[in-house]
């Protein structure tokens, strides 16, 4: 058996990012032969995430990023088991080179994501490696990508919230202020039309089924309790699509009104959260 010397496992920590145990073992088990040693943590990422599979992983960041032009954006979910893991600054880091593969390669969907190269292999091999490397189920489990003329990106809260707004032109501030109000409001849809006619036949059923609860509503005859429902949904419409809540800067005005005052239509967004 050839001799590990200190580079030798260095040189594996750099390019795998494993812990010092974790590479010497992985060279001692492959006599020292690099690249077999790389596949042999790759394999254990693997064996990790399979034993592991059943698990949990509701923790995580998430982040959002947009290309150098401001007219494409991409919002990724990594999950991790634990609040620990996902405060810890590798996995930060890991995450950022992940969201920066994703708009470098303008990925258009997950599984192009997952393809893409990271270092010479797929991304999907990649994550495996770290799963190995910290031991708990690691995953990125959504994509959201946003094109427009213009495209901000949010980031909030310690990674738990992340945003994607898309706009008729490219405008930083008010690209912001709206990601800050999708952040802090979580609005549904971006108005009115954009609701789904599942959603309004859901709330509307919901009111329906509160009033007809309510002994001051009773005998009321079910035409009346509909338009009084109808005025019930363009409250919900008003406190949950985004062009119709309060400008949470100036609640004298909308938030349709703001971007139209800035000369600035608001034609997407996207929202991604952990928790």
């Amino acid at each position: 058996m050839s001799t590990i010397t200190a580079q030798d496992i260095n040189k594996l920590r750099k390019h795998t990012g494993q812990g010092m145990l974790d590479c010497r073992a992985a060279l001692q088990e492959t006599n020292n032969d690099f690249d077999a040693a790389i596949d042999y943590l790759r394999k254990k990422g693997a064996k990790v995430a399979a034993k592991r599979s059943d698990r949990d992983a509701n923790e995580g960041i998430v982040l959002a990023k947009t290309n150098d032009a401001n007219n494409v954006g991409i919002a990724l979910n990594v999950t991790s088991e634990t609040d620990f893991v996902a405060k810890n600054d590798d996995f930060i880091a890991f995450g950022n080179q992940l969201i920066d593969i994703a708009v470098k390669n303008d990925c258009k969907s997950l599984e192009e994501f997952k393809s893409a190269d990271f270092e010479g292999i797929p991304v999907s091999e990649k994550i495996l490696e770290q799963v190995g490397k910290i031991g708990e189920k690691i995953d990125v489990t959504s994509f959201e990508r946003v094109e427009a003329d213009g495209v901000a990106a949010y980031n909030h809260g310690g990674n738990r919230v992340a945003v994607l707004v898309g706009m008729s032109k490219d405008s930083p501030e008010v690209g912001k202020d709206v990601a800050m109000q999708i952040a802090a409001m979580n609005p549904v849809a971006l108005d009115e039309t954009s609701v789904s006619p599942d959603q309004i036949e859901r709330e509307k059923n919901v009111i329906m089924d509160t009033m007809k609860a309510d002994p001051k509503m009773e005998g009321k005859p079910e035409q009346m309790l509909s338009k009084i429902a109808d005025g019930k949904l363009n409250a919900f419409f008003k406190e949950n699509t985004l062009m119709a809540q309060p400008f949470v800067k100036d609640s004298s005005k909308s938030v349709g009104q703001y971007a139209k005052e800035a000369d600035v239509s608001v034609t997407s967004f996207k929202r991604l959260a952990i928790g």
